[in-house]
């Protein structure tokens, strides 16, 4: 196999929900087309530009924010740093006055309701997920791109086959050759752990050497884990429905506030104490978890900052996971960044070897990889060995094989708020169990369950994969109508 090497930063991207690859693919694929268009200084030349969205992206566009991802990402803005409350009033106003301010350079003429057109009936081969950008010039000639949003944020060129996870190409690409463990599978994972004894989180720090030094890679994560948790601290204090016609409540402020029984705090830091004065007795625990996944998820359909987790549709899993872990186990800074890292090599094993995304594989593909990422980072912080590590991200996944993609809607909301709680339970089960096994006697192993993913994915109806035409999406008409 030959595969670009995937970075930790890959797999956990900063972004804006509700969805990696409805919402921030086609933004980072906008920010990618007015880039080449500037390199081939034609920027100032621009006179009109058309969106044309194809399969997964124009059947739950609408319900996903593709349109708005788009227009927000041709005005050339970052979804790393863009103030989440102006998306509403700046939409409205492009609506309102068709005129678009293309790279923060050049004002166009355009009408979102005429310029992004949903095909419904057309999906491209390459990939369910694909946007076309068409421009048109002074001068007369015009140019067309095509873009496949491949899950989990990541981003194909047509022709070029060029992989970005970032619009602006940050990310310095790397041979697999340079890294001083090349890793494609779990075998591959675990012949380097085996070989020199390193933990799995320590041979990823090793490999994300051949990008940036050290100590970068630990701010860098530390500021991942920065925005989790005051994405998770935003959910739990903000009360009233989500956004897009389903009147769906958000419930994760009130269970914080039943849970925490009056006690009393001021940020992040002195409610987390308070959580743990609450003791650790299973049902304390079990609701906190559900908390901290409903928290976020919540914020994902509000067009929340989040991050890829490792997608937007499953970004509550792994901060569920490693805030239980600080409450109720060790909080301790060190741990957070091996939690990460171990997760990041789990989540590019999956996807190198089948897809993290929902219009290819359906939920599993989301909520099963970030269940699986969570299961094996939380061993590696609890002292499992690298066979255990593995052993508890197969029985995670495991367990979501199958689970299919059915928003009603096209929203991200039912079923998949709820399914992170899940996702976040069965990971630290699955890590209960692999700590209290014997890995030796394992029947089957991660690369089995990978590949039987794969599968499973390729055999799955197309209306089980993100287009809202099968499961609880078509048996819940009023839903339907409301959207």
């Amino acid at each position: 196999m030959s595969y670009e090497p995937i970075s930790v930063f890959d797999i956990f991207k900063i972004g804006i929900g509700p969805s990696s690859s409805h919402t921030l693919g086609p933004w980072r694929a906008a920010l990618q087309f007015i880039h080449s268009i500037r390199q081939k200084g034609l920027l100032d030349q621009l006179t009109s530009i058309r969106v044309l969205l194809y399969g997964s992206l124009a059947k739950t566009g609408k319900g996903h924010g593709t349109d708005i991802a788009v227009q927000l990402g041709l005005m050339g803005e970052d979804p790393v740093t863009y103030e989440v409350t102006l998306i509403e009033q700046q939409i409205a106003s492009i609506a309102s006055q068709q005129v678009l301010w293309v790279g923060k350079t050049k004002h166009i003429a355009f009408d979102p309701g005429r310029d992004i057109e949903f095909w419904m009936t057309e999906s491209l081969p390459f990939h369910p997920n694909a946007l076309t950008f068409l421009a048109a010039f002074d001068s007369g000639a015009t140019i067309a791109e095509t873009y496949y949003s491949i899950g989990g944020g990541f981003v194909v060129q047509e022709h070029t086959g060029s992989l970005q996870s970032d619009g602006s190409a940050v990310q310095t690409k790397i041979d697999s050759q340079r890294l001083p463990f090349p890793i494609d599978t779990a075998h591959d994972l675990l012949h380097w752990c085996m070989k020199t004894g390193m933990t799995v989180s320590e041979i990823v720090l090793e490999n994300e050497g051949a990008w940036r030094e050290e100590q970068a890679t630990r701010e860098g994560l530390l500021r991942i884990w920065s925005e989790m948790k005051q994405c998770i601290y935003k959910g739990c204090h903000t009360e009233g429905y989500l956004p897009g016609g389903l009147q769906v409540k958000r419930r994760a402020a009130g269970l914080n506030q039943r849970l925490l029984q009056g006690r009393t705090y001021s940020d992040f830091a002195s409610w987390l104490a308070a959580i743990q004065q609450g003791g650790d007795h299973f049902k304390y625990t079990l609701d906190w978890v559900s908390c901290f996944a409903l928290a976020v998820n919540e914020e994902n359909a509000s067009f929340g900052r989040v991050v890829t987790a490792p997608t937007n549709g499953a970004a509550g899993v792994i901060p569920a996971v490693l805030l239980y872990y600080l409450a109720f186990c060790e909080n301790n800074e060190e741990q957070i960044l091996r939690f990460l890292l171990t997760a990041s090599e789990i989540g590019s094993i999956f996807k190198k070897g089948s897809t993290i995304s929902a219009a290819m594989g359906g939920c599993q593909a989301e909520i099963g990889v970030s269940s699986a990422m969570a299961a094996a980072a939380l061993t590696e912080c609890m002292g499992g060995t690298q066979r255990q590590v593995l052993m508890a991200s197969e029985i995670a996944m495991e367990h979501h094989l199958g689970l299919t993609c059915d928003p009603i809607g096209g929203l991200v909301q039912i079923p998949c708020i709820e399914r992170n709680t899940m996702g976040a339970i069965k990971a630290i089960t699955a890590s209960q169990l692999a700590l209290q096994s014997s890995p030796d006697f394992a029947k089957v192993s991660l690369d089995a369950v990978v590949k039987t993913m794969w599968e499973t994915a390729v055999d799955m109806s197309h209306k089980y994969k993100e287009t809202a035409e099968g499961g609880l999406a078509v048996h819940i008409p009023l839903a339907l109508s409301e959207c």
